[in-house]
């Protein structure tokens, strides 16, 4: 019985000596990190930090130092999320002091300020004594002031050039009503003359188409005039061959008795020659 009380003894002493060996490295790591940081080596510092984390000792410095390394980069996002776990963890009012405060210090560079607020506030329920929490949650609330009244006259601006365009608007579209009612007034009054000038104008057409048809028949009538001044034209008559044969027989017989004639009168003038007077 006393040897296994022993055995237990010893067994408890060796987990002692190992917790006190890793949370001593644990401080070793975080001391070397702390060195880094401070000679702004932040790579460094963060390695050093996440060796700590990684032996499950101080596991609540290390989250923090590793939160305040990344937000001093620049890295809020990956900040934020260690400040988080860190709160989520921790249930010491200080830790969860320091986080709120940070996310409130990054929200005010992000110009989150509602946000920043609402970290100030939470800090400041962990710590109401801090000066400088309760400053820079001050600060972010006149901010926040600041914004939304800025928004709100941003607001009534957008409102009254959203008032005044559609008033233009509808100032534009009374001038068009007003223009087409115009128009449609000068239509019917366009409609109703053509409509009274109906009947003049149909009695002016049978007029003109009265004139027309006079000045056809005066035409048609001095065509017909001028055409009883010119003589009357010969048609060609159309002789057959027998009747071209005979005729030409016959100028052939009338010629022939004209030279018979001729002769004649040829012969009896050298017959009856008459004496010469002395």
């Amino acid at each position: 019985m006393h040897k296994l009380i022993f055995v237990l003894f010893c067994f408890s002493t060796g987990l002692l000596a190992q917790d006190a060996k890793r949370v001593q490295q644990a401080d070793n790591y975080i001391y070397d990190g702390n060195t880094a940081f401070d000679q702004t080596n932040n790579a460094e510092a963060e390695k050093q930090y996440r060796k700590a984390l990684a032996l499950g000792e101080k596991a609540d410095i290390a989250t923090y130092n590793i939160a305040t390394t990344l937000q001093q980069d620049s890295y809020n996002e990956e900040a934020l999320r260690a400040y988080e776990k860190l709160i989520k963890s921790t249930t010491e009012r200080p830790k969860k002091h320091r986080s709120f405060h940070n996310i409130g210090n990054a929200m005010i560079e992000a110009k989150e300020y509602k946000r920043a607020v609402d970290a100030y506030k939470e800090a400041l329920r962990n710590n109401p004594k801090d000066d400088e929490t309760r400053y820079n949650y001050a600060l972010a609330k006149k901010m926040l002031e600041d914004e939304e009244e800025k928004q709100d006259d941003q607001d009534q601006k957008d409102n009254q050039d959203n008032q005044d365009n559609q008033d233009n608007q509808d100032n534009k579209d009374n001038q068009n009503d007003s223009q087409d009612n115009k128009d449609d007034q000068d239509n019917a009054g366009d409609n109703e003359q053509d409509k009274n000038k109906d009947p003049n104008d149909k009695g002016e057409n049978d007029k003109d188409k009265g004139d027309q048809e006079k000045d056809s028949q005066n035409k048609d009538k001095e065509g017909d005039q001028e055409k009883d001044k010119q003589p009357p034209q010969v048609q060609p008559t159309q002789l057959s061959p027998q009747q071209v044969q005979n005729l030409l027989e016959a100028m052939n017989n009338e010629e022939k008795k004209v030279q018979d004639k001729i002769n004649a009168k040829k012969v009896k003038a050298a017959g009856t020659k008459s004496k010469k007077d002395w």
